[in-house]
């Protein structure tokens, strides 16, 4: 279930608070009735309601709170690279200035999302940075010691990323 980490912690703040108002309404009731004689145990009802009741509430209910924000934030980032590998699965080729407009990501953050798509076994294929270009390829069709941008030839050592020492493109290939 998305977000239920946030929404979760808003209802236990709000418990909180909800149980602080109600607790002091009580005593402030109880006060203009004459049921207490003097201030020291309307106080400690109200002290006690906040020590045991809404302050362990609010720190629980806040820290799922960010907890949930760092999960949409995280899953904001999968999606992105969904994104980006459905882009270049389906084009077969994507430049990469129009990518990093269409995913609105630097060129740094771009290079992360390849390599975390490279890493996860999600993304086989070519890149040449200096060209911008970002091109699929199955792994049945890519070489195993040429380059597939310029034919230059490479020493594949298994699964990874290779760096063509004629033309610069890195060559990402599965196990």
């Amino acid at each position: 279930m998305r977000n239920s980490g946030k929404v979760l912690g808003l209802i236990l703040i709000g418990a909180g608070a909800a149980l602080l108002i109600i607790v002091a309404l009580w005593v402030v009731a109880g006060v203009a009735d004459g049921k207490y004689e003097g201030l020291a145990a309307p106080m400690l009802g109200v002290g006690g309601a906040f020590v045991f009741g809404t302050l362990p509430l609010v720190a629980i209910g806040g820290w799922l709170l960010v907890k949930g924000r760092q999960e949409e934030s995280a899953m904001a980032e999968v999606a992105k690279e969904r994104q980006l590998l459905n882009m270049v699965m389906t084009r077969g080729q994507v430049d990469i200035p129009s990518a990093t407009l269409e995913l609105q990501v630097t060129r740094d953050i771009l290079r992360k999302y390849v390599y975390d798509l490279v890493g996860k076994g999600l993304f086989t294929g070519y890149v040449n940075w200096e060209k911008g270009m970002l091109y699929s390829r199955q792994a049945a069709d890519m070489p195993s010691d040429k380059c597939p941008n310029c034919g230059g030839s490479l020493q594949l050592a298994g699964k990874g990323v290779v760096e063509c020492p004629f033309c610069g493109s890195e060559i990402f290939m599965k196990a």
